[in-house]
């Protein structure tokens, strides 16, 4: 399903495809057509119509002709499609018309960033790159989670880890929805770092090793939360709650901090006692 690096031409006309088929033509007033509509969506030369660009336009992009569309056409196909601010975000990353800084990709922690994340305590934090590699954490976090530090370096990934970690995959409630959330944020980076051959690895060996990662990487996907509350099973401290934030640094744009906090007493209480085991 993934081979190599990103083939930008194959992914934009599958990701137009979609975003056309889901949309239903009665949102848009357009006229009733007599010939019955076999397919769900708009037409291409809706799609061409309402964007103000030719219907063989279109055609060439759903069938990955290797047009570069302009970043005024790509945003005219982003209202046409009525995407969403992340699915424009990456429907120009596919188009490379997104403005880039420098694209040197993140293995490392920033070492302020890795004193940030020991600060932020009794919290518990910890710091990803694009991949959702684990680059820091502190100690809550290696106690309400898992010991990263007993990992390899390689198996410090985020979403390897709900998706393989016997102790992890099982660990959230709603494991369904941080999964998708997972597999979101690895498809904007996918698009993002195109030339990532170990982000591309990843996902093929995510892909190849879970059904469910599979067909969910399938739908195409983009909606990243960046705060929300998940619902965690710990073997010790039992059913909390947590609410997460996560933040990206100004200066460190591919590094990602996300922390937890208590949602309610009950929980506080519960990462409490694992703060003082």
């Amino acid at each position: 399903m993934i081979t190599g690096t990103v083939d930008r031409a194959q992914e934009l006309a599958a990701f137009l495809r979609s975003r056309r088929e889901r949309l239903d033509p009665g949102d848009f007033g357009l006229p009733t057509r007599r010939q019955a509509r076999r397919t769900p969506g708009l037409r291409r030369e809706e799609v061409a119509e309402l964007a103000g660009v030719s219907t063989d336009y279109v055609v060439r992009l759903e069938q990955a002709r290797g047009l570069r569309p302009s970043a005024e056409v790509v945003a005219a196909l982003a209202r046409a499609l009525r995407l969403t601010p992340a699915e424009r975000a990456y429907l120009f990353d596919l188009a490379q018309q997104r403005p880039r800084t420098a694209d040197e990709l993140v293995t490392t922690a920033a070492a302020p960033l890795a004193r940030l994340v020991d600060d932020l305590s009794p919290l518990p934090a910890m710091l990803l790159n694009h991949r959702y590699d684990v680059l820091a954490w502190n100690d809550q976090m290696a106690r309400l989670l898992v010991d990263f530090g007993a990992l390899p370096p390689s198996r410090r990934n985020a979403v390897w880890l709900c998706l393989r970690h016997p102790e992890i995959r099982d660990f959230y409630v709603d494991r369904e929805r941080v999964v998708r959330e997972g597999i979101a944020h690895l498809r904007a980076a996918w698009a993002a770092h195109p030339d990532d051959r170990a982000l591309t690895d990843l996902i093929t060996a995510c892909a190849a090793g879970d059904e469910q990662f599979a067909r969910w990487w399938a739908e195409s996907d983009i909606e990243v939360n960046g705060r929300g509350r998940k619902e965690l099973r710990h073997p010790e401290a039992g059913l909390l709650a947590v609410e997460f934030e996560t933040l990206t640094p100004l200066q460190d744009p591919d590094q990602l901090l996300v922390i937890y906090r208590p949602a309610d007493e009950a929980s506080r209480s519960a990462l409490g006692r694992l703060s003082t085991r």
